[in-house]
């Protein structure tokens, strides 16, 4: 079975706003402009896109599982349902230590073995040091989008926004091996 490519993203800050708390209601989950086509060319090019998020607002008994996968189905419907997968880690380190919470990388590792994924040929797209920190982990290329945070790794690329990241990547499958 040939190993597959795939771009891993995380979901708050990367393809809907982020709230500053948590992004869990209906009425506020706003997907970002310009990820729908972000997706879609990524998909065009034979990325798999696997979401990978920590959601510990519901091991706080702030939202419900339900609620996480209603804004899921949201983006899903937003996006043309081009995201194959969402991995969620509900636990909370001071509730519940957990593996699968980014900065560690079992979400990742999880997707890659089910998916029969090349980590030499993927990439973590994030929004802040834990999502990058994940996914030198699972020893995927990454970017940091946003702005908000400097990457404190120097291979780890930049970029404003997923369509930006996008290009990136698009641009690095493009060279010659």
């Amino acid at each position: 079975m040939q190993k597959q490519k795939c771009v891993f993203l995380d979901r708050d800050g990367v393809l809907n706003r982020e709230l500053g708390d948590y992004a869990y209601r209906l009425d506020h989950f706003e997907v970002l402009p310009r990820v729908p086509e972000a997706l879609a060319l990524l998909k065009q090019q034979g990325f798999l896109l696997i979401v990978i998020t920590n959601q510990s607002g519901i091991a706080k008994g702030i939202f419900q599982r339900e609620d996480m996968e209603a804004c899921h189905r949201k983006l899903q419907d937003t996006c043309n349902h081009l995201i194959d997968d969402f991995y969620f880690a509900p636990g909370h380190q001071t509730i519940s230590a957990s593996l699968s919470r980014k900065p560690d990388s079992l979400m990742l590792e999880k997707a890659i073995a089910k998916y029969n994924i090349d980590p030499d040929q993927s990439w973590m797209v994030g929004d802040v040091p834990r999502d990058i920190a994940a996914g030198l982990k699972a020893g995927v290329r990454t970017i940091m989008v946003g702005g908000r945070h400097r990457p404190a790794d120097a291979h780890t690329l930049e970029a404003e926004d997923l369509w930006e990241a996008a290009q990136l990547i698009l641009a690095d499958t493009k060279k010659p091996a």
